[in-house]
């Protein structure tokens, strides 16, 4: 009976999510405009290195998937900040029946599937250039959704520290810059210096290209550097996540 009872109190704790996800998967795609410009800043890049080194276009085409992926995250930022700051509704979300992870996790979900068409069509593109054998392909799926979650969680919980909506946009372009684009994500890692090789590798972002260049027989890493980036890259996910639900659950609180 307790067994039932503890099930009964997960299924009624993250009860809310599935609507709360399509809700916002519609409120993100009646914002079509910013969905496609959402392709924008990968677009541009794709064309430069389509241009000027054109064999190296199926590595920016992957770093253009991961980049999709960070970016997803920062938009989870927008959203929650916009929602508690301009339109006061996260008191009334937290004062409903749903549960402050459910907000958060649905939340992220639902700009998930929003942003997933300019995704898909990065990875036809990738397809058509290069196609990925089926542990390319798990690595990619695996790596882009820790990437996501990582994203996701740091968007939200940065969310809850500014009370304008004016001081929160430069952090989010820093944030984007810093994961998206300094980093060797748009760029092979072996034309990064090798002795900040194991700092790119703690970066989500390039180690998830990396990881999938490297399953894709695209690029070589030696064991360690499997390790380090497959192993940051999940304990980051993890942890970002879990901390993004007590951080949902804190701010239901002082709400």
């Amino acid at each position: 009976m307790r067994k039932r009872g503890d099930n009964t109190d997960l299924e009624v704790r993250w009860a809310g999510m599935w609507s709360f996800m399509a809700t916002e998967t519609r409120v993100q795609i009646h914002e079509w405009l910013a969905v496609v410009t959402g392709l924008l800043v990968q677009a541009a890049l794709l064309v430069f290195v389509w241009v000027w080194a054109p064999a190296l276009l199926s590595f920016a085409l992957i770093g253009a998937l991961s980049y999709s992926a960070f970016l997803v995250g920062q938009r989870v930022l927008n959203e929650a900040a916009y929602i508690r700051v301009d339109h006061k509704l996260n008191e009334l979300y937290h004062a409903s029946p749903m549960s402050p992870e459910s907000y958060f996790v649905g939340m992220s979900l639902g700009i998930l599937l929003a942003y997933l068409p300019p995704m898909l069509i990065l990875l036809a593109l990738l397809e058509f250039l290069h196609p990925l054998n089926a542990l390319a392909a798990l690595t990619l799926l695996l790596t882009l959704l820790a990437v996501w979650a990582f994203s996701s969680s740091m968007g939200y919980c940065v969310s809850t520290v500014f009370k304008d909506m004016r001081t929160i946009w430069p952090y989010s372009s820093l944030l984007t810059n810093l994961f998206g684009i300094l980093p060797p994500v748009f760029y092979p890692l072996r034309y990064f210096q090798a002795s900040l090789r194991p700092i790119a590798l703690l970066v989500p972002t390039s180690s998830s290209v990396a990881l999938i260049e490297k399953a894709a027989g695209m690029a070589a890493l030696s064991p360690n550097e499997v390790f380090l980036g497959a192993g940051s890259l999940a304990v980051e996910a993890l942890v970002f996540i879990v901390f993004g639900i007590y951080v949902a659950r804190r701010t239901a609180r002082e709400g």
